[in-house]
């Protein structure tokens, strides 16, 4: 019986998980990667309830397939070591059903394709243009293949290119107005049993047991965009390094790294929610179709949650019959239906989350000294039980929708 098939262009967290929720439900994929192998390089990532419930939904069990770290606590400090907010993770489990979780990006991002067929990735392949988006679409390549598919998925990236190709008007991304450092370091002798993150004025500091036993570390600092030092483990020592225990010993260890072990990204988002998040075939996911600031840790929970939603609502991969029948479901929903399904399900949300990241981040970035000091006053002073219930909407937001809509 011959399959629908779909072109996912990136083999990221989000398309990763979108090939494997439309693989299990019938289609055939391929996943075009610009790398020539699987992307090794990122430091680690957090899983929380919601973007693991939408993991479970399509039988990934990411505790398995990378390792499971459940800190003790999770909170926010000042640059002195006083904590302002703290919440064990036992109350979070008690509350969203289960804790949020930290892997290794690398190792995460290994055991989602290996739960695909090899076939279905290939690697070295730069999807540059998908042409005729309302009918069968062509997806155009680098090395001058065409690929016929059903449906496109653009997975590629804070930089999309097809975003940019197929909404020409859209006023592309926004400066947050920070850059961020990012590593991974080993540290068995810490003994650091909680997941935090430390605000000071215009920077911030963040250290994440990891389930392999190492410390995903994060830091941010308030610079114009481009700012760059001649070494980042000198300009880390030199901004944080009065900051309060264990940080300096955890630069001790970043001193210790290569060079080129000690990630720089300046900071973007999307300027503004993009009008729809399918044109014709294809359908836009993660990073490519809400860029947001990394501030809550949603970035890749929305682009799993994203995945999940839309393999949900498309029809299952078997085609009946010839012609037409090519877009009419099995769930009552032709696949132009479903698309415009998955855009209603997943906009409001995404862009709600996008919004709310920018605003915590100008929190963070305060640094102005009265200001901070009227930040850390007021997360001092609210309930640990309130603080936890503003995360409702994000960690039990998950919901596949109808898909009869």
């Amino acid at each position: 019986m011959p399959k629908r098939h779909a072109v996912v262009a990136g083999a990221g967290i989000g398309g990763l998980t979108a090939a494997i929720a439309l693989h299990r439900r019938g289609w055939r994929v391929t996943v075009c990667e610009r790398a020539p192998e699987l992307p090794c390089t990122g430091a680690g990532i957090g899983l929380a309830p919601n973007a693991l419930r939408a993991l479970e939904a399509i039988g990934v069990d990411a505790a398995r397939a990378a390792g499971n770290a459940v800190p003790a606590t999770m909170g926010v400090r000042r640059s002195d070591g006083r904590w302002l907010t703290r919440a064990g993770t036992v109350d979070m489990a008690a509350r969203y059903g289960m804790p949020p979780i930290a892997v290794p990006r690398p190792a995460f991002t290994a055991a989602l394709a290996a739960a695909l067929p090899p076939e279905s990735l290939r690697y070295g392949t730069t999807v540059t243009a998908v042409e005729d988006a309302t009918g069968r679409p062509t997806v155009r390549t680098a090395a001058g293949e065409d690929l016929t598919a059903d449906l496109v998925v653009a997975a590629d990236g804070i930089h999309s290119p097809l975003r940019r190709a197929h909404f020409p008007a859209h006023p592309g991304l926004h400066y947050i107005g920070e850059t961020a450092w990012r590593t991974i370091v080993a540290a068995p002798d810490l003994r650091i049993p909680e997941m935090s993150e430390t605000w000071g004025r215009g920077e911030r500091f963040g250290v994440t047991p990891l389930s392999d036993g190492r410390f995903y570390l994060y830091a941010t600092a308030v610079v114009p965009a481009g700012t760059r030092s001649a070494d980042a483990r000198a300009e880390l020592r030199q901004r944080f390094g009065s900051w309060h225990d264990p940080i300096p010993a955890l630069l001790d260890r970043v001193e210790r790294l290569d060079a080129g072990q000690v990630m720089q990204n300046d900071l973007y988002d999307l300027a503004a929610p993009l009008p729809s998040l399918h044109r014709g075939r294809i359908a836009w996911i993660g990073d490519a179709a809400h860029a947001m600031a990394p501030n809550l840790g949603q970035g890749g929970c929305q682009a799993i949650e994203d995945a999940v939603v839309l393999a949900h609502l498309l029809p299952g991969g078997d085609v009946q019959d010839s012609g037409d029948s090519r877009d009419s479901g099995d769930n009552g929903c032709s696949l132009p239906a479903a698309l415009a399904a998955y855009t209603a399900a997943r906009l409001g949300r995404t862009d709600a989350v996008r919004v709310r990241a920018r605003r915590v981040g100008r929190l963070g970035a305060l640094r102005n000294p009265l200001a901070v000091a009227a930040r850390d006053m007021a997360v001092r002073t609210t309930p640990a039980r309130l603080a936890l219930r503003g995360m409702d909407d994000l960690f039990n937001g998950f919901r596949l929708p109808d898909r009869r809509g």
